[in-house]
């Protein structure tokens, strides 16, 4: 599908969409904007929304004043004046009424800040993955249509100069036909993992709160701040921090918007097995990982090390192969693009990255099509729904690592066939006081 026919398709799938007025924004409208997660991507976020200037920003929220304090603080710095700051996202939803919310919480956090900030009337810039469930995307979809509300999901890649560059090769055909796409994120590592003592948290913590929907657990420094990416309660390993960026690059360049069959394997062969005791904790996602995905006129696969990586495998550690009849494509993250010829008398192709700092990205691209959305009222470049499915490719990959057999994935009705037991990993039990979202 491509993005003309997308809008139409998105625009179709609800009327209320284009029913809801969106403050009759011109180009010198500010909006009253504020962020839920003031971590170190929160803040990328928020510096690049400042830089361009269409943004008062009006409150921030974290459970964890270490992190909230500073934040205020380089806000100010940088001439945001004096947010107000809170600890809990919907006291600062109902009192401040902002009209651009960002969300960039730990992954288990999203869909329900993310859902009652459109409640509130808020656009929402959520970061990927957009869920820790595929149950909980599909509510974030539908609330979104629901609400009338603009909301885009943080994949900046989509709108990174050499990405856009790369998939208009692609797609050109210069590659030839493919029938084969890797995906993949390998890092160097060391051995077995040493259980870390679990730790009163931290003065300035609310560690209750900071697990909200998702399973309490003692804490500890592994898990926040930065780590909990690796703790399954909380996020999805690798293939759900890193696998959402490249498998949505397969996503984007094919016509086909889902696979039809899943399989995935792998484990903790070097970390060792996980240990959650009353004092000690490790870490207890996969350290490698294998992820097939079958679509109907090409096979991907998804593959991360945590040990044995790059600088033993020349090239770039990261991103995605193409591997088509007239040579392969690499589109890379720092070092670009690049075309290999299947023909060896043919030159070979390059193009370099244009990225950001902090961090070597393209938030600021991203944020300026966000804007444009709202005033047009446009579906954005990276839609909640096409966030949804990136996320769903990798949490069905986790969904086959925990059941351990292949997955035949229903992407229209979003249903595991032939699978009861598969099909209640779709979702989860939240704890007492927090209810699972349902649209």
């Amino acid at each position: 599908m491509n993005r003309r026919q997308f809008l139409r398709t998105a625009s179709a799938a609800s009327a209320s969409f284009a029913a809801v007025p969106i403050f009759g924004a011109d180009a010198f409208t500010k909006f009253r904007t504020a962020l839920i997660g003031t971590g170190w991507w929160g803040m990328n976020i928020l510096g690049e929304a400042m830089k361009a200037g269409r943004s008062n920003i009006v409150a921030l929220c974290d459970v964890d004043r270490n992190q909230l304090e500073p934040a205020a603080e380089k806000v100010t710095q940088l001439g945001g004046g004096l947010p107000r700051k809170y600890k809990d996202y919907r006291a600062m939803l109902e009192r401040e009424s902002p009209d651009i919310v960002i969300v960039a919480t730990p992954d288990h956090w999203h869909p329900l800040a993310a859902i009652d900030a459109m409640k509130a009337g808020a656009h929402v810039y959520v970061e990927k993955p957009i869920s820790h469930t595929i149950d909980e995307g599909r509510a974030m979809v539908k609330a979104a249509r629901q609400y009338g509300r603009v909301v885009q999901v943080g994949m900046h890649r989509r709108v990174s100069p050499h990405n856009i560059s790369g998939m208009k090769f692609l797609k050109s055909g210069k590659a030839g036909k493919i029938g084969f796409v890797r995906a993949f994120v390998n890092y160097g590592g060391s051995g077995p993992e040493q259980p870390r003592p679990n730790t009163d948290p931290p003065p300035g913590l609310d560690w209750d709160a900071w697990c909200g929907p998702a399973p309490l657990r003692p804490y500890n420094r592994l898990i926040h701040p930065k780590g909990f990416r690796q703790f399954l309660d909380y996020a999805n390993g690798q293939v759900g921090d890193w696998g959402v960026h490249w498998l949505d690059q397969i996503l984007w360049w094919t016509e086909e918007r889902y696979p039809r069959r899943v399989y995935s394997t792998g484990g903790r062969p070097i970390k060792g097995p996980p240990v959650n005791l009353r004092d000690y904790q490790t870490t207890d996602a996969p350290d490698s990982q294998s992820a097939v995905f079958e679509f109907e006129s090409f096979t991907a696969v998804w593959e991360h090390r945590m040990f044995g990586g790059h600088p033993a495998e020349k090239g770039e550690n990261v991103g995605v192969y193409f591997f088509g009849t007239e040579g392969t494509f690499h589109m890379g993250w720092l070092s670009g693009w690049h075309f290999y010829p299947a023909n060896s008398n043919q030159p070979e192709l390059h193009e370099p990255a244009q990225l950001h700092e902090p961090d070597a990205q393209n938030i600021r691209e991203l944020w300026a099509d966000f804007i444009t959305a709202i005033q047009n009222n446009s579906v954005p470049v990276c839609d909640i729904e096409i966030g949804h499915r990136s996320t769903n490719m990798s949490l069905l990959a986790m969904i086959s690592l925990k059941t351990g057999r292949s997955l035949h994935w229903d992407g229209h009705r979003e249903v595991i066939l032939d699978d009861p037991y598969a099909n209640t990993l779709l979702r989860r039990d939240y704890r007492a006081g927090y209810h699972y979202p349902a649209f």
